[in-house]
């Protein structure tokens, strides 16, 4: 056994896939998805690449394209040998690139993939936008040669793979090296039930539906060795708007994105004058696979006068990763490099213009037809509003864009229609975090807020947690939690004036009720105060005003990354348990006062939805309280 994993045996190098190739393999050897056109699609997109890649390279190296400078994807189908050939003279791959690209699955969340693949409906949606395309050729070949010459390389490596049982690598016989001087060729051997890629017409067809904008031409090479230009071959982003269709745009869509669904959103413009540069974006209709990749990279391609840079320039920021698409330069230098990509300030002013239309053009979506927003919101708005806690330039643009679900409804609102429809004598935009919308909505701590109508926000992405940490306004009203700090409603009507609060206060018998209470929870809780929140229930947990909220503190602690500061317990000191713990304090029954402040606690917790910290303990706690209290209904 040789260190890479091959088998000397005086031949051929035989390899195992990895384990999750073998799994990808199984899935598309014994495929059952109807739509198998992708194979062309995602094998023409490969070569795309490795032309765009040998062209960059030849920047530094112009002799990489010595002799052949046109650079051509070829196609050809073979009726009698029952093979497709789809040829490139692109950037070629040596011996180990072959076995590390056609053999393993480098990339994080493979395992997440695999499953998705095998769930989703779409399989083969999955297959580009993860960058494994090449695999989907099994469901059509039952065995695949790559034949393989790096650029600039005297050297050609041949791969070969039957029905996923592993793999050979081999250096190219005399005839294979002949035809691949530098790029890459890839015959398969086509399954009986997909001789029909062997049409030139369906053929064309698949080029023309999927890869027409693909700006290399694509060949078909006919039974006589002539060839003919089947894609249209140009830069669909520097063409006018007025001689773009609609259909163009979802093809470039799905060409560019590599997917099946429909944009949402198409950003189509040309900007001229200090700099200039074309645009073409889109905003997906379905989440991109990698929406949730922990590297939140963006995913625009970046081009300098047709010539593809790179799809890594973060040309926009992290929340809007969802966007896909390509932005052109005529001004870039060809040389970019990272370093260059970070800090030049032409980049820089890309980015800036970049994220400034993007999220304009939203706006007037928002504005103009609301139903289509309302759908771009529900598929990305928690990655939009990630960009409420890194970028503090747009925050109140990005405000103005989110949608809330809310105490108001069952619709989601803005929060321009959230200050519109303030109460009188409100100054502060009320909401409550937390990870479940009908947990939220029977949280406690609205009560108050209910009985005078006021609106509350109920935030249940897990990035609400953190943007609500940064001092947030709109149009000069803070934003304020109710589980955190002091809340204060006095000044706003009830909705209901006949069911006016009973604002009599015994302020001593108050403050022996929370200091006994205090005194039996002791470093439970930070301290015991009387609420203002609430109006029905007995209890709840707050966070104090300097401390992180209650829910941004449960998702730390579950990271292992919370403060250990204790919670605030505010007592309803109108509730007949929190009156029964004075009656029970007065009458020094200690054992009743230590069971009810208890109870008082793990019931708040349990409706923040917590378990209590010891639920054998308040279950006998719970159980022993109720048969005294029966015990003595008894002897009354």
């Amino acid at each position: 056994m040789n260190g890479d994993g091959s088998v000397a045996q005086g031949g051929p190098e035989k390899h195992q896939f990895q384990a999750e190739v073998a799994e990808l393999l199984n899935l598309m050897i014994h495929s059952v998805y109807s739509e198998t056109d992708v194979f062309l699609r995602e094998l023409v997109s490969n070569a795309s690449d490795a032309c765009d890649k040998v062209r960059y390279e030849a920047i530094a190296r112009p002799d990489l394209l010595a002799g052949d400078e046109r650079l051509a994807i070829r196609i050809k189908p073979d009726a009698e040998a029952k093979t497709l050939t789809i040829a490139d003279n692109g950037i070629g791959m040596d011996r180990q690139e072959l076995i590390d690209n056609l053999g393993t699955l480098a990339r994080s969340g493979t395992k997440a993939f695999l499953k998705g693949l095998k769930d989703a409906k779409d399989g083969l949606g999955l297959i580009g936008q993860f960058g494994v395309g090449f695999y989907a050729a099994f469901m059509v070949a039952d065995r695949i040669e790559v034949t393989s010459r790096r650029a600039g390389s005297a050297e050609a490596w041949t791969w070969i793979s039957a029905s996923g049982a592993g793999f050979e690598v081999a250096p190219a016989s005399d005839e294979q090296a002949a035809r691949v001087a530098r790029g890459t060729e890839i015959v398969l051997h086509l399954k009986e039930d997909a001789v029909r890629y062997l049409q030139p017409y369906e053929l064309e067809r698949i080029v023309r539906t999927y890869s027409d904008h693909v700006l290399f031409p694509i060949e078909l090479i006919d039974d006589k060795g002539e060839a003919r230009q089947v894609n249209a071959a140009s830069a669909l982003w520097q063409r006018s708007k007025s001689e773009v269709k609609p259909e163009d745009y979802t093809q470039a869509y799905r060409s560019i994105a590599m997917a099946f669904d429909e944009p949402a959103l198409t950003l189509h413009y040309k900007v001229e004058g200090r700099q200039s540069y074309a645009v073409l974006l889109f905003v997906p209709s379905t989440p991109p696979f990698d929406l949730t990749d922990p590297a939140r990279k963006g995913r625009v391609k970046l081009y300098v006068r047709r010539v593809y840079i790179t799809d890594d320039a973060e040309l926009l920021p992290a929340y809007l990763r969802f966007v896909r698409g390509v932005v052109d330069s005529d001004d870039l230098p060809l040389n970019l490099s990272r370093e260059m990509l970070q800090n030049n300030p032409q980049v820089r002013q890309i980015r800036n213009g970049l994220v400034g239309r993007v999220l304009s053009e939203l706006e007037s979506t928002a504005t103009k037809d609301a139903e289509a927003f309302g759908k771009i919101w529900e598929t990305f708005g928690s990655i939009l509003k990630e960009g409420l806690y890194e970028d503090g330039e747009r925050r109140a643009q990005i405000l103005g864009l989110a949608r809330f679900s809310s105490t108001a409804g069952d619709t989601r609102r803005s929060i321009n229609e959230y200050v519109a429809d303030l109460k009188p004598n409100q100054t502060e935009i009320y909401y409550l975090v937390g990870d479940s919308l009908d947990r939220l909505k029977s949280n406690p701590k609205l009560e108050a807020a209910k009985a005078r109508g006021v609106e509350v926000l109920l935030l249940t992405d897990p990035v609400d947690a953190f943007w609500t940490t940064l001092p947030q306004e709109y149009e000069g009203k803070p934003l304020k939690s109710l589980s955190q700090g002091e809340v204060d409603f006095g000044l706003i009507p009830l909705v209901d004036e006949k069911k006016s609060e009973d604002t009599t206060v015994d302020a001593e018998e108050d403050a022996s009720v929370l200091s006994a209470a205090k005194d039996v929870l002791g470093d439970k809780v930070a301290d015991v105060k009387a609420s203002t929140r609430l109006t029905d229930s007995a209890s709840c947990l707050v966070a104090s005003a300097q401390g992180r909220d209650r829910e941004l503190e449960r998702l730390l602690e579950r990271q292992n990354r919370g403060s250990g500061s204790k919670p605030i317990l505010e007592l309803n000191m109108k509730h007949a348990m929190v009156r029964a713990l004075g009656t029970a304090k007065k009458e020094d029954r200690a054992q009743d006062v230590e069971d009810l402040a208890n109870l008082l606690l793990d019931q708040a917790r349990i409706l923040d939805g917590e378990i209590p910290s010891d639920p054998a303990a308040f279950a006998r706690r719970l159980n022993d309280y109720v048969v005294r209290a029966l015990r003595s209904a008894a002897t009354a």
